[in-house]
């Protein structure tokens, strides 16, 4: 074979190479890049009425094909104790657990699109000791790659909101059913059904408002509470999940609304792979129906 010859079947070669496709999608996404979800385009989707889908991820491919299906929001929520490990509740989820999954999360979006904004639950006791603990929490989770945290419940957790917001960490907050304190509450039950609760809830939500939460999960309270909040607040974003439609936007767990689910389907969830030829369309079909305001339903998803 001569030297020329040699030289053009090593080009075709090479040209063959990169044509195939990588091994376990090892190359960057080509898809065409959609304007980045920060807190103050939260705000202004907010302001404008533009519905907010958020869906949980714990792991780079999910993440990256959630992204470029549209999602606005990934949330690494310590639910994965639940849906990735096993465990009963959320409570076993250790900080560490959540520094793993935000930084498989952040990876994931640097293959894709990455434009959605990811938001990493401050787990179980990493933040109740001291407003210096979730600071020191909340940075190594953003170090991982989270562009705000989440924390759950109110009154005392103002003053930490607080905290974090004026150090320069956005925070999400997060009210109605808890999962991290379940214990506390009796089980995976409605809050704010009573007008005291609904009070309390309300109370809550505009001090942690005030205190500069930029969005608010508001977890299986009553539609009609939820849609209150929503009308009381001036700038936070309401999240809802089993909550009504009345909220800024929405929240699944992924496993859920792909019909994955190792025990009974709560009410407010859709499955979202019927009908779906893949699991990318599912999500794409997720974020149409919350955009457009299908989903939820209020007599079927919400009390």
């Amino acid at each position: 074979m001569t030297n020329s010859a040699s030289r053009d079947s090593h080009g075709a070669h090479s040209r063959g190479a990169s044509d195939a496709a990588a091994p376990y999608g090892s190359e960057r996404s080509t898809i065409p890049k959609r304007k980045k979800v920060t807190t103050s385009r939260i705000a202004e989707m907010r302001a404008s009425g533009e519905k907010i889908a958020v869906l949980t991820a714990y792991d780079a491919t999910f993440a990256a094909v959630a992204d470029a299906a549209g999602v606005d929001c990934l949330l690494v929520g310590d639910s994965l104790g639940m849906v990735c490990q096993g465990r009963a509740t959320t409570v076993g989820v250790s900080l560490e657990d959540m520094r793993y999954h935000t930084k498989c999360v952040s990876l994931g979006l640097e293959r894709s699109q990455g434009s959605s904004l990811i938001i990493a639950d401050l787990p179980f006791g990493s933040y109740q000791q001291s407003r210096e603990q979730a600071m020191a929490s909340a940075a190594l989770l953003m170090r991982a790659g989270a562009h705000m945290v989440k924390l759950e419940g109110g009154g005392w957790t103002v003053d930490v909101a607080a905290f974090l917001v004026e150090r320069g960490v956005p925070v999400c907050a997060h009210l109605g059913l808890t999962p991290q304190t379940v214990s506390a509450l009796g089980g995976y039950r409605v809050q704010g059904r009573q007008e005291e609760a609904g009070d309390k809830i309300r109370r809550d939500a505009a001090a942690l408002e005030a205190a500069g939460a930029s969005m608010m999960v508001l977890e299986m309270v009553p539609g009609q509470l939820a849609a209150r909040i929503t009308s009381d607040m001036t700038s936070c974003a309401t999240i809802g999940i089993g909550a009504g439609s009345g909220t800024a936007g929405q929240v699944l767990v992924m496993h859920d609304m792909l019909g994955l689910n190792l025990g009974r389907m709560a009410k407010f969830v859709r499955n979202f792979m019927g009908g779906a030829s893949a699991v990318d369309a599912a999500f794409a079909a997720y974020v149409v129906a919350v955009k457009d305001g299908s989903f939820p339903n209020d007599k079927q998803h919400a009390w």
